[in-house]
Parts: C-alpha cells; structure tokens; sequence
C-alpha cells in the first residue's frame, strides 16, 4: 500500500488484518506484543512519511525476508532522488522507551523496564537485514539498486537511549523522537515522491538465491569465516559468548549460555561460527556432540582443509575426568542428546558417584555453551532439558543466559512448514491441518516408496541433493562378506537397504556417518541416527507401522520398532519418542519433502492434509 494509505487506514482494522495473515501464513496467531507493536508503530511511521511528502511510496509491511522466516517491519519503495534508480528502505519499528548496552557489548543492549534480557543493537539489526537482503535478492546484486535501513524509536528520547546512538552509517542508522525532523530529512534523501508500486512488485517477484547447506562450507565457515550471515537472536547467542569469554578472565563467577531453537533455526551455524571466530583468536575452544554421524562429518569434511583442526571436534563422553576450566570454551551442539550420566552402568551407587554428563560439560571450559532443540530428543536416557542445564549450572554457582532461536532458515524458511509438522505429531495442540502450498517449499505426497524415490532420484539428477529415510521399523542388517547391503526394508515388491552400518564402506555406499553428505547416500534409506542434525535440499519420509494414524489420533506400535535402544523406553514416554523421531526426520529439507506411510488407513489421513501429489491425481 502507498504511505497515504497507511497513514488513512485504522490501525486497529490494520492491526486485525495482520494477525490473520499471520494467522493463515504461519498457522500461529500473532503474539498481543505484535498486534499492539502493529496498532502503535505503524500510524507513527505513516505520519512521518507523510509529513515528509513521501505519501506516493509503496510501504511493504512484514515483508518476508528470502528463505527465511525473517520479516522485516516496513520495506520503503521508491526511486533514489539523485540517481533515479530503485531505492528501498527497510525499516525496523521499536516501541522502546530506555535502552542501554550491554556492559561489555557493542551490539547487545537491554530494556530496564523488561529486565537484563539481551537484544540486538536495532542498528546493527536492521544493517544485517539489508545484507541478508541483498545476499538472497539478485535483483538488488550490483549498483543499479539502493539498499539502506533505518531503525525507528518513536516512543524515545535521544537522553533515554544514548548509549545507542552514534553507531549509524549512510547503511543503517537510528532515530528517535528527538531526531524525528532529521529522520524525515533522511528519507527524502533516499526517495523520491515518485510512486514506488512498479519497483515494489519487482521485489516481491524476484525469485531468491538458492541458500547454502550447511556441511559444504563447514571447513571454510570454521577456517576463515564469513560464509553465513548471522541474524537476529542468532547474534545476540554469538555476542553474549564473545562477551562472557571475555569476562571470564576477568571474574571467578562462570557465565553458561543456553540457545534453544528448532531445526533450521541456526543452531549448527553459530557453533561453526564460534569454533572459527574463538580459534582464529587463539582461545581454547572444543566442538561436543552426542551424534557420531554429525561428528564424524565434521571430523571428515575439516580435516580435508586443515588436519589438525579436525581433532577439536569431540564426543559428550570425553570430559568425564576433563580438567576444570581447561578449555576457554566448549560448544555442545545438539545438546538434547546429552545422556544423564556417562557410561552404561544403572547401579544406584555408581550414578550417586558420579556427576551427570552435563555437570561435566559445564565444568570443562570457562564458558560452556550449549545449543539444543527439546523437541529431538530421540532415545530414553537423553536428557535433552533446559530446566536441567539450568539446575546444573545453578548448583555450580553459575549464571544462566538464555538466547530463544526462533526464526527459520531450512524449509524455504517456511515456519508454516515446521508448525504444520509439529500439530501434524500432535507435539502442538490444534490437532493436524491442510497444508496451503507455499511458493519456496514444496510438500508432496507419493502414493508408493517406487514413486517417492523416482522422484528423488530426478531431483538429485537436476543438480539437488536429496535422501530418503524411514522409521526403524525393519531390521539393519550387516554388510554381506562379498561388501553388498541385505535389502532389509520390504513394503510390497519395493525392496531396499538403510544406510551402510558402521564405519566400512561398500561399493557405491559412503560409510554410515557419512550417509547425509556423500554423494552415494542417495543409494540407501537413512535412519533416525543418520539424518538428526543434517539437511539436504530435498527430503523423503517413509512413516512406517510404528506410528499410524486409527480413528482420530495416533497410536504408537512398540512391536513394530526395531530400534532396541528405543523399545526400553517406558509405554507412557515411548509414543512421545517417535513422534520426535519423526519429526526430526520431515525436517531435514531445504526446498521440499515428500511423504509415504506404509499404513493405508495412516497414508489415507495424510491424502486428506496434503493437497499435493508427486504424481499428480486424474
């Protein structure tokens, strides 16, 4: 809409007709913080642009960033007063009235009448969207395009926030209401009166840059960095690290840093970004997992780089008699994983002796960090708990800061998608609902495993990559001596083999770790234990008899799992477990997924949630 609409429109009409896109979009409703930034923000912003003589630009609200779930509050269209060319201006709306940085921080501030949360500085906010933007956009590739930001505190004064200002550059810069008169003085010297409408249907047609996986750029991320851009929450984790590593020098008192977030949300990749950012520094820094295959990849795909870096990736389980504060920095990456104790022994007497597996970790290194996904545990035994790192670290004096992950970079940057998947599982009330096909994710159903794999096959053949995982419903059997895989999984005629087991390779087959990422991965079917933690751009799921769909719920089969570390799991946690398991597995792809169920009456409910076909219906 133009700014004279804006400014014309009611904002709580406005505020109302946002929500139930949001609504429709993300099938979520929109937070009361939202609808009441919406109703307050918006008129202050019309006003501004109109007092300006900006009425005629085209204002793009909660525009959607490319491949992500990112939305920035108003994009400004129009053209650059000087050179005539396409001009657009991102704008971030802050309702704050105070804000000071965080001791310690440049780009962390926080709100004293919200308490000491940590936010990123808006400048450096609304600077990473204009990168982030011109990254995924080739529209704006080159000099033919303006791209700036500007960070708008309307309800501030410059003496309220003054530990904010003068971090700005011609690229991103910050008003308040003091500075109201220069922020108008600003735009027009970004955009013309023109009307903006031809440019902004430009943008919002122009298709978006394919993203990046993470694994293929693993080593050079770590080595030199550089390669990801690092948004929102996902900053706020790696300053507050930064920062309490600087600190812990400084104080005896131990900062622990807690990131939540669920898959795609950038876990992995401000691990990656801290392993490179800590060592290129020269402080001791250490990967963790509890995941051999995600180990082992990274082991694998570093080590063709730089050797001797491969040996700072490591297992939970190799700090049980780790020295105390030895390591600057230890990175537990998938920590939903973590197991309550280390080793195998249940004895009562032998676990009273010994320190859980997460009390370990935090005494390892100055600055524990650990980054984990509540939803993924997998496996009795897995801690994978918040409340217990929290208590952990509690207990050992420590303070707790806690970053939330909650945008989305896989899955075409659908949250549509993973909210879908989770009310799907019933792991979110609202019980299941048709997916509404979305223009950077694809859901599709195959009405046979042939047709699931054809059509995998021929995506990978086009230049994608693309796996094929299952339930573990059917047994994983040894190699034959002569290195060829048993074809295990049987549905009808279709015959085929998991991935490798264990660490031998056959001909044409990357050992099991390397399932995810070696080209030959999309010759077998991937299992839970192969597929947690990776992404590929397309992504098949076979649900098998473990978990299908009667009457107008699902109901859990422990007879039909093969999985033995997952069938000692109580009745009443078992149900919970596969439906993580499956979870995880539906949302390992970038671009799309296809979806089978053994079960008719399972593969029946799902014709009805999804309206595509990977063949389509006649």
């Amino acid at each position: 809409m133009s700014a004279r609409a804006l400014e014309r429109t009611d904002p709580r009409s406005l505020a109302e007709s946002l929500a139930e896109q949001s609504l429709s979009e993300l099938l979520r409703g929109a937070a009361s913080s939202e609808v009441r930034a919406w109703r307050n923000s918006l008129p202050a912003l019309a006003q501004v642009l109109c007092d300006a003589g900006l009425e005629e630009v085209e204002v793009l609200l909660e525009y959607k960033m490319p491949l992500s779930s990112l939305r920035a509050d108003a994009v400004l269209v129009g053209t650059h007063p000087e050179t005539g060319r396409p001009s657009y201006v991102l704008v971030e709306l802050k309702q704050w009235s105070e804000a000071r940085l965080v001791p310690g921080a440049t780009d962390l501030c926080w709100l004293p009448k919200f308490g000491y949360k940590a936010h990123l500085h808006p400048v450096a906010q609304v600077r990473r969207y204009c990168e982030y933007l011109r990254d995924f956009t080739p529209l704006l590739d080159g000099a033919d395009h303006h791209v700036t930001g500007v960070a708008y505190l309307h309800n501030a004064q410059d003496r309220d926030v003054a530990e904010l200002l003068g971090t700005g550059n011609q690229q991103a810069r910050l008003f308040t209401s003091t500075s109201r008169g220069e922020f108008i003085r600003h735009l027009q010297s970004q955009i013309s009166p023109l009307d903006g409408a031809l440019d902004a249907d430009a943008l919002l047609e122009s298709p978006a840059v394919p993203g990046r996986e993470l694994m293929r750029t693993a080593a050079e991320e770590i080595l030199n960095g550089g390669k990801f851009r690092l948004m929102d929450e996902q900053q706020v984790a790696v300053s507050l690290v930064k920062r309490a590593v600087t600190l812990s020098r400084q104080s005896d008192r131990k900062e622990v840093i807690v990131v939540t977030g669920g898959p795609g949300s950038g876990k992995s990749l401000i691990a990656l970004h801290l392993m490179g950012h800590l060592g290129r520094n020269s402080r001791s820094v250490v990967h963790a997992t509890g995941s051999k295959s995600f180990t082992t990849t990274l082991q694998h795909v570093v080590e063709q780089k730089e050797r001797r870096a491969a040996k700072l990736f490591r297992y939970f389980l190799d700090f049980s008699s780790a020295e105390k504060n030895a390591l600057d920095v230890i990175i537990c990456d998938e920590a939903h994983r973590i197991r309550h104790h280390t080793g195998t022994s249940s004895s009562p007497d032998v676990r009273r002796s010994r320190r859980s597996q997460v009390a370990q970790l935090i005494d390892a290194a100055r600055v524990p960090v650990f980054l984990l996904d509540e939803h993924q545990v997998v496996l009795p035994g897995e801690m994978g708990s918040v409340r217990e790192i929290d208590e952990a670290a509690k207990a050992r004096g420590c303070d707790v800061r806690h970053v939330d992950l909650n945008e989305q970079f896989r899955c075409g940057g659908s949250r549509a998608y993973e909210e879908w998947v989770l009310r799907l599982l019933g792991l979110r009330p609202g019980g299941p609902v048709v997916w509404r096909p979305e223009p950077h994710f694809e859901l599709l159903l195959a009405d046979t495993p042939l047709q699931m794999e054809t059509y995998l096959h021929a995506r990978q053949e086009s230049g994608s990559t693309a796996r094929m995982t299952a339930g573990f419903c059917w047994p994983w059997s040894d190699p034959r001596p002569n290195g060829t895989l048993v074809d295990d999984i049987v549905i009808g005629d279709w015959r085929r083999a998991w991935n490798v087991k264990g660490d031998r390779e056959v001909p044409g087959g990357p050992r099991s770790a390397l399932w995810a990422t070696e080209t030959g991965g999309i010759g077998q079917v991937g299992c839970i234990y192969t597929a947690q933690g990776f992404e590929y751009a397309w992504n098949g799921t076979i649900l098998g008899p473990d978990l299908v769909w009667r009457d107008n719920g699902w109901r859990a089969d422990k007879n039909a799992c093969e999985d033995r570390g997952l069938r000692k799991a109580a009745p009443e946690h078992f149900s919970h477990l596969v439906r993580n398991r499956y979870k995880v597995l539906l949302t390992r792809g970038l671009t799309g997924t296809v979806l089978f169920s053994t079960d008719p009456e399972t593969q029946a409910k799902l014709r009805t949630l999804i309206p595509g076909n990977v063949a389509p219906r006649r």
